[in-house]
């Protein structure tokens, strides 16, 4: 079985993905957090992020994979748990430019095709649907508002303990939603068997409930 869900961020998808995967037994597949990490790895090393060359030598030198426990996952980059650097406001800022990369992807893609191969999934990103997944059992888009997905974003900060300040975050997520939604290949898109579901005034569990209606439904 293969669960694909997209949205752009802010939506919720890593939360419901990770509630719906335990919900279901299957396994999830964070594929931003991989994204995420190769961001996090260039940063560290001082990789120019506008070169697509050197980026994607890093990625074939990088060794990213999960670790999972019945609570939580982990991101494991060469090794190390880079769960929460993962989420700081620098890569926030970066992830869009290094995800748009047409070779980062194509390895990220493999990579992701791979895990779902032998196992049932619930992966969740921005082109799971279209380019990981396509003959994914269910394709869910989750959406919400600019300024709902910016209330979101900036308290998983602050619990985090970065600054954030709203007007910044609800910037910084209109750009890349233009990023994402603009690049030449894996670009966010809602797909003609999308099913949309809008978070932004619905409880988490309602929007799992939901999703599992649809599931048991069909």
């Amino acid at each position: 079985m293969k669960i694909a869900i997209d949205g752009p961020a802010g939506a919720g998808k890593s939360t419901i993905a990770r509630l719906l995967a335990r919900k279901t037994g299957y396994i999830y597949i964070d594929t931003g957090a991989m994204y995420r990490a190769l961001t996090w790895k260039a940063l560290q090393n001082n990789i120019n992020i506008n070169s697509g060359e050197d980026l994607e030598r890093l990625a074939r030198e990088t060794k990213i994979e999960f670790q999972y426990s019945l609570e939580d996952q982990k991101t494991i980059c060469d090794g190390r748990d880079v769960s929460q650097e993962i989420r700081s406001p620098e890569v926030n800022a970066a992830v869009s430019v290094v995800a748009a990369y047409s070779g980062i992807r194509s390895i990220m893609v493999k990579l992701q095709q791979q895990m779902a191969r032998n196992h049932s999934v619930v992966m969740d990103g921005r082109d799971i649907g279209e380019c990981v997944l396509p003959d994914a059992d269910y394709k869910f888009y989750l959406t919400a508002s600019i300024e709902e997905r910016a209330r979101r974003r900036q308290k998983e900060l602050l619990a985090s303990g970065y600054d954030a300040e709203y007007d910044d975050i609800k910037n910084e997520i209109v750009a890349r939603d233009l990023n994402d939604a603009s690049r030449e290949v894996g670009a966010l898109k809602v797909l003609p068997d999308s099913i949309v579901i809008d978070t932004s005034e619905c409880h988490v569990g309602e929007v799992l409930d939901k999703m599992l209606e649809i599931m048991k439904g069909t």
